[in-house]
């Protein structure tokens, strides 16, 4: 199908692509590279594996686009086999589970993500986003592979519970199930962060936090990995812009 300024829709790209057209692919995963790759990233914990998995994951939809049959859309067809690119590497090899966070692992991830960080924010503040981004992180890296890409997908990239479950091929009482004991260990790890003063509500403060109120947390409300946004940088192209 094509759009009325002659774009063609992800649909049309994947069918061109079958029938033989050499630049179909290449736009399509032009149109999808950035959240794909931020959600490589934050499931992989690591750039240089979220590269890889991210090739490999694009060499399969490639090779596996006659398989494609339009019963879901093909943005969670892609999404699908990223995270389980992502979530075989993890299983394979425990990615470089004692090493720490790259510093600048929110800078790659920061295209494509729902959450960012509100403009004119102070460098004070912009420490304490950063140390919080971290510190979520590097909790996230703690939680089992299957909660950890719930909790991208819903938390962090914002995808409904529903479409989440679609991307992963699980039912949505399992996709809530996984965010609530992520978000419970999340709740355990990150405990002390609380709501700049004088906040109140689930709101974004002057840092471009998302907070969670302090009555809430009282009550033991999970700290979730929502409540830190990513910064607006540029996340560059997977494996120095090759396709596959």
């Amino acid at each position: 199908m094509t759009s009325a300024g002659g774009e063609r829709d992800d649909a049309a790209l994947l069918a061109a692509h079958v029938a033989g057209d050499p630049a179909a692919f290449g736009e399509l995963f032009d149109r999808h590279r950035d959240r794909l790759w931020a959600v490589a990233v934050r499931t992989t914990g690591n750039p240089e594996d979220a590269a890889d998995a991210l090739q490999d994951a694009m060499i399969s939809a490639f090779q596996r686009a006659e398989s494609f049959r339009g019963q879901s859309a093909v943005t969670t067809w892609l999404h699908r086999i990223v995270v389980n690119a992502c979530l075989d590497r993890l299983r394979r090899a425990k990615v470089r589970a004692a090493d720490p966070l790259p510093d600048d692992l929110e800078h790659h991830a920061a295209r494509g993500t729902l959450l960012a960080a509100a403009p004119g924010v102070g460098p004070p503040e912009q420490a304490e986003a950063t140390d919080r981004r971290r510190r979520v992180l590097a909790a996230l890296g703690e939680l089992p592979p299957d909660q950890r890409a719930a909790l991208v997908l819903v938390d962090m990239e914002g995808y409904p519970v529903q479409e989440a479950g679609r991307i992963l091929g699980v039912p949505t009482g399992t996709i809530k199930s996984r965010c609530a004991r992520g978000r419970a260990r999340l709740a355990l790890l990150l405990g002390d962060l609380r709501p700049s003063p004088g906040q109140t509500g689930r709101s974004t403060g002057d840092d471009g936090t998302r907070s969670v109120p302090a009555a809430s947390q009282s009550r033991g409300r999970p700290t979730s990995p929502s409540d830190v946004p990513a910064r607006p940088a540029p996340g560059p192209t997977p494996r120095g812009g090759e396709r596959p």
